[in-house]
């Protein structure tokens, strides 16, 4: 069972109850520094095997082709933009990083005993406006990321150790962005 004390609302002061009643603080976060090396660790062999670097949104939207086919089989293999994957969307390399940055991430919260179903929100934000916040931005940045023919991490992670001209000036714009953006939506986290 999951408790929270009532005036921390931090992940860090999450606490786990086991089988004999004792409660358990979260295992400590990993330090970043360690972190990013494994990831460019991870990024070299992607590139090295693969030939090719790491991303998110081109997994995506293969899943989401094959749940389009669910239903309009016919359309996704009329279509300009999915029909071009032939008959198996998912047999593509972005697809099983997908699950697997999904899995091992879910698997790394349980281990760590940091996993709680909540809604993050400030205290003047409502949890439904939260929400719908998430999924306006989430629905804007994944259809942006198409668009673009990537997403920030691929731009970021692989772009950015190819140290593409292209990539540096998009993740300055994207901090930029968020700093600017902060400022409309900041009262949403205040007290």
């Amino acid at each position: 069972m999951f408790t929270k004390k009532e005036s921390d609302m931090s992940h860090t002061n999450l606490t786990t109850e086991n089988a004999g009643g004792d409660l358990q603080k979260p295992a400590p976060l990993w330090n970043p520094y360690v972190a990013g090396i494994l990831l460019g660790l991870t990024l070299l062999a992607s590139l090295l095997t693969l030939g090719a670097g790491l991303g998110a949104s081109g997994g995506i939207a293969r899943c989401g082709a094959v749940l389009e086919s669910w239903f309009a089989p016919a359309h996704v293999a009329e279509s300009e933009y999915f029909g071009a994957w032939g008959s198996n969307p998912l047999s593509y390399y972005l697809v099983y990083m997908f699950a697997g940055v999904f899995l091992g991430g879910l698997i790394s919260a349980v281990l760590a005993r940091r996993v709680s179903v909540q809604v993050e929100k400030g205290a003047a934000a409502s949890s439904k406006l939260r929400l719908t916040f998430a999924l306006a931005g989430g629905v804007l940045a994944g259809y942006a990321a198409r668009i673009a023919g990537g997403c920030t991490s691929g731009q970021a992670l692989t772009g950015g150790a190819m140290l593409l001209t292209g990539s540096l000036i998009f993740m300055g714009c994207v901090f930029a962005g968020g700093y600017a953006a902060a400022y409309f939506v900041r009262s949403q986290w205040n007290d």
